[in-house]
């Protein structure tokens, strides 16, 4: 099945006659726009754009959002409404909000980060050119958060065992069964960000036999604040060993989408999981597998367990297992949200 160009879904959105107050269902395949192609949208829409009054002068902060705001209508397809409603959020029907930056701290104010939630966080620079948009969920940015001061977030305690290799779910989730295959054949141009399709996700046993080998190989430690750095040197072994010619992470979950893959490098006990449970029966920001519409219990979930010498990365475990059967090895921290005004600082990065 070819998958959509953000052009596509524009050119669907602007036949139907939809607003952004229609609600839209998650993963529908004709109106909801997946978060990938929903960035390219507003960044073809939005950059460049300058953000000040007749006169040169740089727009009052409500008067930038609501700027903001029209060009993202334009940007999708929608028609611009007279006035914008306070629904949260503002883009009902697509579940996105719109925040200015000018700096690399994100405030959101009166509410909590929900996980299915996007937030499309737009770069302005010092003279009020928009430089770029970025699209992220609520998981994805509470996992952002260095400080603590969105959650204490879920969490889990991984023991390992003398066993180095633990299948936890002996075949995948019960509605993914007809979707996945011992064998598939990735194409040279298939990326690990692509969406997942119907006959190309590998089983969960063979996900686990093509990275079981990956235990006892190590890798060049880039620091004990380099977290992300770590796990990008992990997936790129990964992809390697699923059978992807290239190397690709765009800070989505799940990590590996086209696999329906999370992963986690652990090299000590305590698991983060941000705002979603694994266990969760919550719809994922994915298309629809045929007429089934993958949820968070359904992500295969990949834990290597390493020690660092600060110099080299060792992995010593791995444990697959579905996020259905998560919580059957790991045991569960609590976490509480906390309420009233957020603020997260976005890592120098974030726009590159």
């Amino acid at each position: 099945m070819m998958q959509k160009t953000p052009t596509d879904y524009k050119n669907l959105i602007l036949s139907s006659g939809k607003t952004i107050y229609d609600a839209i269902e998650i993963g529908d395949t004709d109106f909801w726009i997946p978060t990938i192609q929903l960035e390219a949208l507003l960044n073809k829409g939005l950059q460049s754009k300058i953000l000040q009054d007749e006169q040169g002068r740089t727009l009052p902060n409500r008067t930038r959002s609501k700027i903001v705001k029209m060009y993202a209508c334009e940007a999708l397809g929608y028609p611009i409404p007279k006035s914008f409603k306070k629904t949260q959020p503002r883009f009902v029907g697509q579940q996105f909000d719109t925040y200015a930056q000018k700096s690399m701290n994100l405030q959101i104010w009166n509410e909590e980060l929900a996980p299915n939630r996007r937030y499309a966080i737009i770069q302005i620079s010092e003279d009020d050119v928009v430089l770029k948009v970025r699209v992220v969920n609520g998981q994805e940015l509470a996992l952002l958060d260095t400080t603590g001061t969105i959650t204490t977030k879920y969490q889990a305690r991984l023991e390992t065992t003398t066993n180095t290799h633990e299948l936890v779910s002996p075949q995948d989730t019960v509605p993914m069964l007809p979707h996945v295959s011992p064998k598939i054949f990735l194409a040279p141009s298939t990326n690990p960000t692509d969406d997942p399709e119907s006959g190309k996700l590998l089983s969960i046993n063979e996900v686990f036999e093509r990275l079981s080998p990956l235990v006892g190989q190590s890798f060049a430690d880039p620091g004990m604040d380099q977290e992300r750095n770590r796990g990008a040197a992990l997936h790129q072994l990964i992809c390697s060993r699923l059978g992807y010619s290239r190397y690709e992470d765009k800070g989505q979950f799940p990590d590996i989408r086209h696999q329906l893959l999370e992963v986690k490098l652990q090299t000590s006990p305590t698991i983060d999981l941000g705002l979603v449970l694994p266990s969760s029966e919550s719809l994922l920001d994915v298309p629809q597998l045929g007429n089934f519409h993958p949820r968070h219990c359904d992500v295969r979930y990949v834990l290597f367990y390493a020690n660092t010498d600060g110099i080299s990365v060792t992995l010593t475990h791995v444990i697959v297992t579905t996020g259905e059967d998560f919580f059957t090895r790991f045991r569960r921290f609590e976490g509480n949200i906390r309420n009233g005004k957020i603020q997260i600082p976005l890592p120098r990065n974030f726009f590159s």
